[in-house]
């Protein structure tokens, strides 16, 4: 896993990104990988599943979990009484 190191372009700088690629990966090859010796993945053999995630499966699962992002704020120009402007001559 070449995040640890520096010389390549997927090192983590900060901690928060790094701790969430990390945790990730882990899911990745506990769930969705299949592995040649056991001929399954971590989590089948170990029967915390009993079907082989995908990918899709994997960010069906970080979708709900995520925050709904909140609506931006919309900024509007009001025209205020008694304020002289040079843009209106």
């Amino acid at each position: 896993m070449r995040r640890f190191t520096r010389l390549t372009n997927g090192f983590s700088k900060k901690v928060e990104p790094h701790y969430a690629m990390v945790c990730l990966y882990t899911v990745f090859h506990n769930y969705v990988r299949i592995h040649k010796t056991l001929k399954c993945s971590p989590a089948m053999a170990t029967g915390l599943t009993d079907k082989l995630w995908s990918m899709a499966d994997l960010v069906a699962m970080i979708d709900a979990q995520a925050e709904v992002p909140k609506r931006p704020r919309m900024y509007k120009v009001k025209d205020q009484p008694g304020v002289v402007s040079n843009f209106g001559i």
